[in-house]
């Protein structure tokens, strides 16, 4: 082994221990949660976007600051409404009277992780502000195209059973995700643990205090992200992929099935899932554990089939039984 390849693996092994490391922080102020967790870690090793869903109190918006408060990275926060303009997320063009010109002032998309509080609250129009951001990095004003900085995350949250006044995401949007996390309700043993940090004086809108620190920074990810690229991928590996998300376009429970883009994701999150508990290669226990979160946005179950209590999650967890799984 070269010094070269002993050092990028040394930096590698580096940046696993950060990441590792984030769960501790994190569950200094949140309970429990450790799949959201590792899905928000996945998706930055992805460069994606996570959309986490959860009924009010559960902590998304926690879990998320908590998040932010554990990585050495800017981070802004917008609470969606019906009257939040496109204007207000990217930013716009300000005229200033004393140079007698217009300049761009930048909004709270400039920054590299962005909390999108209740992201279904806010109309069509200024949901869709959010797409070029997502996909393209950059925002477009006048004209002129603005580059993100790097590295940068969505972390949406929504309501799902709080129908009034929102307005359901497209599924062009959805598929702009990398992930769809659920967070469930605690059980009773972490519920009576959150009791117990509330008595004790513990104060969600005070980290700090809560003894939340950074652990891990853009250098540990841009090193992450490298060793992931680097992970193996068998062609039986992809094969397995792509029949599982063909399977889902053949379900009599679908009007809508997986895209390749879908399946470029589920293999993505597959190699980082792989990467981070210690191996260099993927196997397709990995494509298992990814694949609800991966996919489960990108589907759409038939009228008849949801009146019948299907849901994606069912579909999806199906197929993983029925596609046979490479030796």
């Amino acid at each position: 082994m070269s010094a070269r390849t002993s050092d990028l693996a040394d930096s590698a092994d580096v940046a696993r221990s950060s990441l590792e490391a984030l769960r501790t922080e994190i569950g200094k102020a949140v309970v429990g949660q450790d799949p959201a967790v590792t899905g928000l870690v996945v998706a930055l090793l992805c460069r994606g976007h996570v959309l986490l869903e959860g009924v009010p109190g559960v902590a998304k918006t926690l879990l998320v600051r908590a998040l932010a408060a554990s990585l050495e990275l800017d981070t802004k926060r917008v609470q969606f409404t019906p009257d939040l303009m496109p204007s207000d997320i990217t930013g716009s063009l300000v005229y200033d009277a004393r140079s007698a010109e217009f300049s761009f002032q930048p909004g709270p998309v400039f920054t590299n992780l962005l909390l999108a509080d209740e992201i279904n609250r806010t109309p069509p129009k200024t949901q869709s502000s959010l797409l070029e951001a997502m996909e393209e990095r950059q925002v477009t004003v006048d004209g002129t195209p603005r580059m993100l900085p790097e590295p940068f995350l969505v972390a949406a949250t929504q309501n799902p059973v709080e129908y009034e006044g929102t307005y359901p995401l497209p599924e062009a949007q959805l598929d702009r995700f990398l992930l769809k996390l659920t967070v469930p309700l605690p059980t009773r043993e972490d519920e009576i643990n959150v009791l117990n940090r509330h008595a004790e004086g513990f104060n969600p809108r005070d980290l700090q205090a809560a003894g939340v620190r950074p652990v891990a920074g853009p250098a540990d990810l841009e090193a992450a992200r490298a060793a992931v690229a680097k992970t193996a991928v068998s062609p039986e590996i992809t094969g397995y992929v792509v029949d599982i998300c063909r399977a889902t376009r053949e379900s009599p429970s679908l009007t809508l099935g997986v895209s390749p883009r879908g399946a470029t994701a589920l293999l993505s999150t597959a190699r980082a899932w792989a990467w981070l508990t210690g191996r260099d290669y993927v196997i397709p226990d990995d494509v298992k554990a990814l694949a609800l979160p991966t996919l489960r946005h990108r589907v759409q179950l038939r009228p008849e089939a949801e009146m019948e209590g299907v849901t994606a999650d069912s579909v999806i967890t199906a197929i993983l039984a029925h596609t046979p799984v490479p030796r």
